[in-house]
């Protein structure tokens, strides 16, 4: 990309507070999504390739950390401040489950695959597990199919959870924590931590490749890329700000990109470290950034409340050509067919609630 040339984002407006947590859906036979968490409490759903709104997921009491889509973006979950997770089918918007915590819940993420080859127990083909972690220092792992069975627990974390995700085919999870450095990786047999990925801060961002080849992380100044399987360390590079998130590119992994306090979104070249593009236009912190399922384009949320759609390739616009994205407010234009049906299924959220939602609990 050339740095010279502005990038001109897609620009998704409709967040009444920061943007904190996003999450692209893989490629599905009707398309990809974006589900984005804010403090304003309310989760939205968009179009991943346009960026417009489909629909709001209403029901919080407190500020949203995290929200995630299952692999057939059939389902969508969050954490929140308001001491729960909950479970939304993403074609209606409705609320399918709400799984009470006793403090914050950080982060959660669906499981990819079936359980029953390490559980040596027998689940139907379709069983799906939702993982949260918080400030009780516990890791949970929730059958869906069973939503009000207790769920399975893990608390050996040393700290605050601030990022969970699966790998190994849904048979290790990872954890950081927000006051404590490093990445621990524990064994779902066991429950047993059997290894961790030393950082010298506390770890903000933790992405497993598409892939399942590399780990990136990113902890103040440092992004790093961590061998999967092995767990060593494969590439550190030293970034121009304290950077918050961070995310390779899943098709080709050749770039990657970082986002943090100086409001930029930097591309950089995986292989060398280069800086090889600078996206400005925020105007608050960058608290997320996340790549596209085919990497033509990434998403990025700050302080300010919205959502910026970059392309991947040099950009082809003049300088103060802006493309908004639509918002919740406006009417819906579908450009992509394949999310169709997704829309005329979705509830969509009632105006004129933003004032109530800016009061939402904000820890």
């Amino acid at each position: 990309m050339d740095k010279k040339k502005l990038a001109v984002p897609l620009v998704c407006h409709g967040h009444s507070r920061p943007v904190v947590d996003l999450f692209y859906s893989p490629i599905t036979p009707d398309g990809f999504f974006l589900i984005s968490a804010s403090k304003d409490s309310s989760p939205m759903l968009r179009n991943g390739e346009t960026g417009d709104w489909i629909g709001t997921f209403e029901g919080h009491k407190g500020a949203v950390w995290s929200c995630c889509l299952d692999t057939n973006a059939l389902y969508a979950a969050s954490g929140s401040a308001d001491f729960s997770a909950k479970l939304w089918d993403a074609l209606t918007g409705d609320e399918k489950h709400s799984f009470e915590h006793k403090h914050i819940v950080r982060a959660c993420a669906f499981s990819e695959v079936d359980l029953y080859f390490f559980l040596n127990q027998f689940f139907a083909q379709d069983t799906h597990f939702l993982l949260t972690g918080g400030f009780e220092k516990i890791l949970r792992i929730f059958d869906l199919n069973r939503p009000d069975a207790p769920p399975r627990e893990v608390d050996n974390s040393p700290g605050s959870i601030r990022t969970v995700a699966w790998l190994h085919s849904d048979q290790t999870i990872l954890s950081s924590c927000t006051d404590i450095g490093g990445v621990r990786l524990c064994d779902v047999r066991s429950g047993k931590i059997v290894q961790t990925l030393e950082t010298k801060s506390p770890v903000t961002s933790a992405e497993v490749s598409r892939d399942g080849r590399y780990i990136t992380t990113a902890d103040g100044f440092t992004v790093k890329f961590w061998d999967a399987n092995h767990f060593g360390l494969v590439k550190s590079y030293n970034m121009p700000c304290n950077v918050e998130s961070t995310s390779l590119e899943p098709k080709l992994g050749n770039k990657f990109i970082a986002g943090g306090e100086d409001m930029w979104v930097h591309l950089f070249d995986f292989h060398t470290g280069e800086e090889i593009g600078c996206n400005k236009g925020h105007h608050g912190p960058v608290h997320c950034v996340r790549f596209s399922p085919g990497g033509e384009s990434y998403a990025s949320g700050s302080e300010d409340g919205t959502i910026r759609i970059w392309q991947t390739g040099p950009a082809n616009h003049e300088e103060n050509d802006l493309h908004p994205a639509n918002g919740p407010t406006g009417k819906v234009k579908v450009s992509a067919d394949e999310v169709t049906r997704k829309i005329e299924g979705f509830h969509i959220g009632k105006e004129g609630k933003a004032g109530e939602k800016d009061k939402a609990a904000d820890v």
